[in-house]
């Protein structure tokens, strides 16, 4: 294995850690990640099937695939997995979720701040159904990408509902 392709080490994500990223994925659900540092992100859910949903401190697998190419992966939970691959150079993105069938039947239980709501989410994840499960794969525009530095509790402090009007619209 090349020199490009290192594994998950914190040495080799300094250049991702800290990064502040809003992302529309092809089918229109906006979303935005905050990569607080080597094992943990905060985020938000602007629109799609969960909007209005936001998370902190959500452990996560990040992993270097080559210059400026993450890949972050997390289970939830909820019962849902994720595995998003960043590319800052192109600004793409490619994200699969496997939400469980409990979700694709009741989108709106989960939208909240999970953090006040672990216990409920973990006994909706354990009553399901699990299967089938939905599974969302979809490629994401990058539109906005700024450096927060790492650990910075203010990036994704509040719901999407309180932010000022454009804050998802901004572009760079």
């Amino acid at each position: 294995m090349s020199d490009l392709f290192e594994s998950t080490k914190p040495e080799e994500l300094t250049s991702f850690v800290g990064k502040h990223l809003i992302y529309t994925y092809d089918n229109g659900w906006q979303y935005e990640l905050y990569v607080k540092n080597a094992r943990t992100i905060d985020y938000r859910i602007h629109s799609g099937m969960v909007g209005g949903r936001w998370v902190r401190d959500q452990e996560v697998h990040i992993v270097r695939l080559a210059p400026d190419v993450f890949k972050i992966s997390w289970d939830e939970p909820t019962g849902t997995a994720v595995s998003v691959a960043v590319n800052l150079t192109s600004r793409q993105l490619h994200g699969v979720i496997f939400f469980p069938a409990w979700i694709g039947e009741t989108p709106e239980k989960t939208v909240c701040f999970q953090n006040e709501h672990l216990d409920e989410m973990r006994a909706y994840r354990d009553a399901g159904p699990t299967y089938p499960r939905l599974v969302i794969d979809e490629f994401a525009t990058v539109t906005f990408v700024e450096d927060c530095g790492a650990d910075d509790e203010t990036v994704v402090a509040c719901a999407p509902s309180e932010l000022p009007a454009g804050y998802a619209a901004r572009r760079n």
